[in-house]
């Protein structure tokens, strides 16, 4: 710590009270792939279980006569 005046200088490590590790960088990207991972499965199970229209149908409705 250097002063100057009534000014106290510190350096990064010494304001910050220790070192960085980088672990808030892995907990965001883990919590990102998981959340994409999560989000697909459930569209993904949502898709291949859903009743599939019949066909020449929009939405399942019935179509009118020609």
């Amino acid at each position: 710590m250097e002063r100057h005046g009534d000014e106290a200088h510190v350096t990064t490590n010494e304001a910050r009270g220790g070192s960085t590790e980088h672990v808030v960088r892995y907990v965001l990207i883990i919590g990102l792939v998981l959340a994409i991972g999560a989000l697909s499965l459930i569209w993904i199970t949502g898709a291949l279980t859903a009743e599939q229209p019949a066909e020449g149908t929009v939405s399942g409705q019935a179509a009118p006569p020609s």
